[in-house]
């Protein structure tokens, strides 16, 4: 395995950690009353857009071919610094 099947192996673990957290909100989010249902879902609705934003990112990384798979590691992980900036931020609003 290369450097570049390791890391994306690993950003696909990391997605893989967040759409289980974000599912792990969207089922408090069912099981609270009215007012609070609609915080949740503002917040998972947030979330679910930095989520498709680091996809699209690691979509990109794996396209690149040869060596240019390292110029688009600085956006690959400014997207996951985003979305795991937003993830904590969540959890702390909703717990």
């Amino acid at each position: 395995m290369d450097r570049k099947d390791a890391y994306q192996d690993k950003l696909q673990a990391q997605l893989d950690v967040w759409k289980a957290e974000i599912a792990k909100l969207r089922a408090k989010a069912d099981l609270a009353q009215a007012d609070a249902r609609l915080k949740y879902m503002e917040e998972i609705d947030g979330l679910r857009a930095y989520q498709k934003k680091a996809e699209a990112r690691l979509k990109e990384l794996q396209d690149a071919q040869g060596e240019a798979w390292k110029d688009v590691k600085s956006g690959v992980e400014a997207a996951w610094d985003e979305m795991s900036d937003a993830m904590k931020s969540a959890w702390k609003r909703l717990s």
